[in-house]
């Protein structure tokens, strides 16, 4: 007869599971052969987490790191681990998890808009990181800055860590969480506190250098949110490299980063009339401003150049229009948004908060967060001023 399932709540979880094939007897009953014999055990058998580590030949406690903690053992105990805990089919869940580890499993991800489709990758990302760790994200989303830290607080208990995306809380009451949780903010840098951002600063200096090749000599620059940290370092960039280049700018800033508003100023155009290139805060900006002066009849980039500081589907890759021409729309920044994601995810599990990326080319700096860099990816609306096209 199959074995019941038994749970100690208190000390021995465990769960029932079907596994196995029958004995050679070719026998229809299923007899129930010992617990931890992988692969012969029959229906019904109840599979603890000792029976996984006698059959692994290591302690509870090491199989409980090599399932919950794969960073704490040695690659080869994990595989053999936990190849062991899916032949024998052990599942942990949550509460079992956490009764074992004291640990959840879970990491709480805090953003600013679910609609926002700069932040879907970045979620990706996370939860990826996290299916190969066998963990799972609790996914919020914050109208305010108020509502980020009080989310956070919500979460407490429920979760092993948390990770603010683009918070806009000021730097103290993020600085007062991370007391209380380990804490990872993405795209923002917070003293004190670990991050992983993308190096969008440098990039705006890469479209700078770029327009300015061209021959533009006037540009524009319209920012973000007035709560965005890292648009007054892309700013201060846009500045260092006109000034090295010759040129002027002239900036718009704060506005939202949305297609209304790129459609609004390409009606109500702010800048002089000698600015003949724009960088845009977002692509969703960007694309504003793309249809919005094609209503107006205003050849792009024959008489206006526009690039933007990242690269979403909406002006991604179009098809080439000739030898030699750009595959994509839109001259601007590839952000690793996807890598964002997973490096904070990590840096978030690892016990000292380190922002080694697991070999995927990123490393946290002295000061705690990891950088990563952004690529320049030249398109079709950008050229040279209007009188230097060739």
């Amino acid at each position: 007869m199959p074995r019941s399932a038994v749970c100690n709540r208190l000390l021995q979880p465990v769960v029932t599971i079907s596994y196995g094939r029958r004995a050679a007897s070719g026998k229809t009953g299923g007899e129930v052969l010992p617990a931890g014999n992988p692969g012969t055990a029959g229906e019904g058998a109840v599979v603890r987490l000792e029976d996984v580590a006698r059959a692994a030949g290591v302690s509870k406690a090491t199989a409980s790191r090599a399932l919950s903690r794969p960073d704490l053992v040695a690659e080869a105990t994990r595989a053999r681990v936990t190849q062991l805990a899916e032949e024998m089919g052990l599942r942990l869940n949550p509460t079992a998890r956490a009764l074992y580890t004291g640990r959840t499993g879970a990491l709480a991800l805090v953003v600013p808009s679910l609609t926002n489709p700069y932040f879907g990758p970045i979620l990706a990302g996370a939860q990826r990181e996290l299916a190969d760790r066998g963990g799972h994200a609790l996914i919020a989303a914050a109208d305010t800055a108020t509502d980020e830290i009080d989310l956070a607080h919500s979460l407490f208990g429920h979760v092993d860590a948390t990770v603010l995306i683009a918070p806009r809380a000021p730097d103290e009451r993020i600085r007062a969480l991370a007391e209380h949780t380990r804490l990872v903010v993405v795209d923002r840098y917070v003293e004190g506190v670990p991050g992983v951002v993308a190096d969008t600063p440098h990039g705006v200096g890469l479209l700078v250098e770029h327009l300015t090749a061209l021959g533009h000599r006037h540009l524009g620059y319209i920012g973000g949110p007035g709560e965005s940290s890292l648009d007054g370092q892309r700013i201060a960039a846009a500045r260092r490299g006109a000034e090295a280049a010759g040129a002027t700018l002239e900036i718009v800033a704060p506005v939202p980063p949305e297609l209304d508003t790129g459609l609004r100023l390409s009606l109500d155009w702010p800048f002089g009339p000698a600015v003949s290139a724009v960088i845009a805060y977002s692509s969703y900006l960007a694309l504003g401003l793309l249809i919005g002066l094609r209503e107006r009849g205003v050849a792009v980039p024959d008489e206006i150049s526009v690039a933007a500081v990242d690269q979403l589907a909406a002006v991604g890759s179009q098809p080439t229009t000739g030898a030699g021409a750009p595959a994509t729309l839109l001259t601007c920044l590839r952000v690793p948004l996807e890598q964002l994601g997973r490096t904070a995810a990590a840096t978030a599990l690892r016990p000292d908060g380190s922002g080694e990326a697991d070999g995927r080319g990123a490393a946290a700096g002295d000061n705690g967060v990891t950088a990563l860099r952004t690529t320049l990816v030249p398109g079709r609306s950008t050229g040279g001023p209007a009188g230097q096209q060739p």
